[in-house]
Formats: C-alpha cells, structure tokens, sequence
C-alpha cells in the first residue's frame, strides 16, 4: 500500500499549492498537516513527496511568468555568442540565479542527513516559525522599498539566493520568507523582492523535486498520489501567486507574520500537549 492515500494526496496538494509562495513555509504547514493525518513526517518516502510536489507549484511560476522566463531565457543564449549582449541586464541576470542555486545545492546535498533527520523535527518547524517572523517584521520596517526590479544586481541575488539555506536546515522558517525579508532588507521594494524570490526558486525546488523522485516512488508512494499532489498543488499555486503579486503591491507582510506566529504558537501547544508528536 502507499504510505500516502489519494485523499491525503489531495489535501496535501492543496497546503503546498498555498503556502509555497507565501512567506509562511509550505515545508513547515506539510509537516503540521503530515502530522495531524498521521503520516511518519520524517519517513523517506513522505520527505520525498513533499519535495516532489512542489514542482508542481514550480510548474505554476513557470507558467505565470512564461514571458518573462521566456525573456531571460533568451537574452542569455543571445549573450553566449554575442558580446553586445552580455551587457544586458537579463544575460546577467540569468546567470546570477544559476550562481546564486549554487550554495543552497551545496549545503542541501552536505547537510542531507540532518535536514531529513534531527532538523525535520515538528519542535524546530514550530520555533523557526516565530523566529522568522522577527526576521520577516524587522525587514519590512527597516527596508526602504526603493529599488526595483531592474535595480537589482549580482550581490542583491547571492545573498537573496544564499538565504534560502536558512529555510533548508530551518523548516518552518521560510524559503520565501527568508527570500523576501532579505530582499528588503537590500531596500528593494516588495513586488521586486517577491518577484525575485520567485524567480530564485525556480532552479533549487525543481532540482528538490526531481532528486527526490526516486525516494518518493522506491519507498513507499505510489505513482497515483504523486500525481495528484502535483497536479493539485500546481493549480493552488497558479491562484496563490496572482493573489500575493497584488497583495504585496498594496499591503505590509505585518498579516503573514501575526499568522506564523499564531501558527508556531498553536503547533508548540499541540506539541505540547501530546497531540502530535
């Protein structure tokens, strides 16, 4: 049987497609949800599953941002063999999110056995929740928001992208939230910060997903729940990337914090209290 039901699929689906994009860790509500369903949150298989649905949120960035993608894309082949090019902000652009997926692989393929071990702990998701909402208010406050999207440069994605780190050994703390909060603490503005954690993510959850596939699929879950869970969380997250685009245009991220810490607050209660454990 599978370690992971069609209907657990499902609902899993539906969580990923939520909350990867918004500052409030998919990997830490996946773990809660695991939990609540009784699903072992640290099993190779379950681990697996998580990472291989969320290319399926990856699907929907690529999609949403097909012409801007496509932009990128192109501007870099252009620029391999023609130097005029290279001086073009997307060539370079493109090549400082190859640059700045480089630490993050490093340090995910190096630190694998914590990171699916002592540090997959529902305790650590539940402290790196609040403890990135400090990081994610005293960015917003503190940032300027004067830069765009253009402005940004090499330096703005290797320590945007070098942050993501803190989401992997941390669950709990964030991907897009660590993204964001150093994005604005670089003075760039929040649509700017959101976009660019957005397009930094691509490369890492991709490769996730597909190094993941084999422990997902040899390990106990079978092809039918993958399949939903992917398909479920693309669309959930085609939906939740529309809507956040326009929430950052005209709001703080003050909402996303009070809700981490209401949701770190409630899983140390449960923990707590020997609901999950």
């Amino acid at each position: 049987m599978s370690a992971i039901s069609l209907g657990q699929a499902f609902v899993l689906g539906v969580v990923e497609g939520v909350t990867e994009f918004l500052p409030v860790s998919s990997t830490g509500h996946l773990k809660i949800v695991e939990g609540l369903m009784d699903i072992p949150v640290d099993d190779d298989s379950v681990v697996g599953f998580s990472a291989v649905i969320q290319v399926g949120a990856i699907a929907a960035v690529l999609l949403y941002f097909r012409q801007d993608i496509a932009r990128i894309v192109s501007a870099w082949f252009r620029g391999l063999t023609n130097r005029e090019e290279r001086y073009h902000h997307d060539y370079k652009f493109a090549w400082w999110v190859i640059a700045a997926t480089v630490p993050i692989v490093a340090v995910g393929l190096a630190a694998k056995p914590l990171i699916e071990g002592p540090l997959a702990s529902l305790w650590v998701v539940a402290a790196s929740l609040i403890v990135g909402s400090g990081v994610m208010w005293a960015a917003d406050q503190m940032g300027r928001h004067k830069r765009g999207e253009d402005d940004t440069s090499f330096k703005d994605a290797m320590l945007v992208g070098g942050s993501q780190i803190l989401a992997l050994l941390f669950p709990g703390f964030s991907r897009s939230g660590a993204t964001m909060s150093t994005a604005l603490m670089l003075d760039l503005d929040r649509v700017a910060a959101t976009r660019l954690s957005f397009f930094l993510g691509i490369p890492a959850l991709t490769g996730a997903g597909l190094y993941e596939l084999k422990d997902a699929l040899g390990a106990g879950v079978g092809a039918a729940p993958l399949a939903v869970g992917t398909v479920v969380s693309f669309a959930v997250a085609y939906a939740s990337i529309a809507w956040l685009l326009k929430y950052v245009a005209k709001h703080s991220f003050n909402a996303f914090v009070i809700y981490r810490i209401a949701i770190g607050l409630l899983l140390f209660g449960l923990l707590g209290t020997g609901v999950l454990s």
